[in-house]
């Protein structure tokens, strides 16, 4: 068994690089191969350079899971955070990339990895580049040493999921979050569904300026609403499939400490879809547009869309909507959807993704505890988890690598 090991270290030798169709793209055919078990994607090593309150730092890892502990502040969700910009977007904390560099640095930061998949090791990094004029304005990624056209090119060699304590208010908080975590694991099973909602964003900001400026002509509304209309259609058709595949799973998954969610979606064109063709959702959504410019432009923004969307979750053992759940009752439905979404992706592209648990000690009893330990070893994920309590892991001894952190320093722990 391979001992981790911890240096603090310099900036390490890596650089960050330069800068469809509409239907969803799930990986329905795992890359193992029919029923062949997930490979276990693991991060072997951690290279930090300017990264919150890491300087510089080289963690050596083997394939087995993380558990870091020490006190607020030390660094340990840091740490989380760099894995968690192994993917496209803002990383599990949301910041400003700007504000991710160490506070006393130059402004830019970087992260690398070695991550181990099917396809053998692959050398992954991204970060914020400096220039004469300041930190750029988005991160850049490279892929064995050499520049990736875009943060989404790390898609093909790991999928990342997370939980964050920030989460916890996910069932009673505004529809927007909800949104965002089911986009976040309809991207683990389909690499396209990211750039597809980036791009209906886009052309709505579009539409919303003409129609509040009062600037646009017939032909460019027409030529942004078609546009719109097929984006739409395919993150709405997206969210549909992932729910989809999300509720079966659970219908068919054994009894568990935690428990099983029912899922659904409501929005106007996931509810347009259903029995109808893409083309025919499509149609009536242009229309729908065209007929609302009006109304639109008073309020000043698109009123019917994607982007309104919400995931509905109800306890199904109480029959029970989550929001009215005991703090306990939401968090176990929370852990239970993110085991789901790891699930699923692990079984539709042949790799399980890595898994960042923060503090996910916290409102779990200790039998939730265990249970989860044990679930994320049978799904066989390298998981990263913190808290403050070195004993609430204890179960795991042997079964994970123990890592305590303090002021920015880590050291194997207990």
């Amino acid at each position: 068994m391979i001992v981790p090991t911890i240096e603090a270290a310099g900036a390490p030798g890596y650089n960050t690089a330069v800068p469809e169709s509409h239907q969803p793209e799930t990986s329905a055919a795992p890359r193992t191969g029919g029923a062949r078990p997930p490979v276990r994607a693991h991060v072997a090593s951690l290279k930090l350079a300017d990264f919150r309150n890491y300087s510089g730092l080289t963690l050596a890892l083997d394939r087995r899971s993380v558990v870091l502990t020490g006190q607020n502040g030390a660094g340990k969700t840091n740490l989380l955070e760099a894995v968690s910009f192994l993917s496209p977007g803002r990383g599990l904390r949301r910041a400003a990339l700007e504000d991710v560099a160490r506070k006393d640095g130059a402004g830019g930061w970087a992260v690398a990895a070695t991550l181990v998949n099917a396809a053998g090791p692959v050398e992954l990094g991204t970060g914020l580049a400096m220039t004469p004029e300041g930190p750029e304005r988005a991160r850049r990624a490279r892929v064995n040493h050499a520049p990736a056209r875009a943060t989404e090119a790390l898609l093909e060699h790991v999928r990342v999921l997370w939980l964050t304590p920030a989460m916890d208010g996910l069932f009673t908080g505004p529809a927007s979050d909800r949104r965002r975590f089911l986009d976040r694991a309809v991207l683990a099973i389909d690499k396209e569904h990211g750039r597809r909602a980036n791009a209906f964003e886009r052309a709505m900001r579009g539409r919303n300026k003409l129609l509040t400026e009062g600037g646009g002509n017939g032909a460019w509304l027409d030529a942004i609403e078609r546009e719109m209309a097929e984006l739409a259609v395919a993150v709405a058709a997206a969210r549909r499939e992932w729910v989809g595949l999300a509720a079966a799973l659970i219908a068919s998954a054994p009894a568990s400490p935690f428990p099983a969610a029912e899922v659904a979606l409501a929005g106007t064109i996931e509810e347009a879809l259903a029995g109808r063709s893409a083309a025919e959702a499509e149609d009536d959504y242009r229309a729908d547009l065209a007929t609302a410019r009006p109304r639109d432009a008073a309020a000043g923004r698109t009123l019917a869309g994607p982007h309104l969307s919400d995931l509905r979750v109800r306890h199904a053992p109480k029959q029970m909507p989550a929001e009215a759940c005991s703090t306990g009752e939401q968090k176990a439905l929370l852990v239970g959807l993110v085991l789901v979404q790891a699930q699923l992706a692990a079984r539709l592209t042949g790799e399980t993704p890595v898994i960042l648990l923060d503090e996910i000690a916290a409102h779990l009893d200790a039998v939730r505890r265990a249970a989860l330990f044990d679930l994320l070893e049978e799904l066989d994920a390298q998981a990263f988890m913190t808290g403050t309590d070195a004993a609430a892991f204890a179960p795991l001894a042997g079964r994970a690598s123990m890592l305590a952190v303090s002021e920015g320093r880590i050291e194997p722990g207990a």
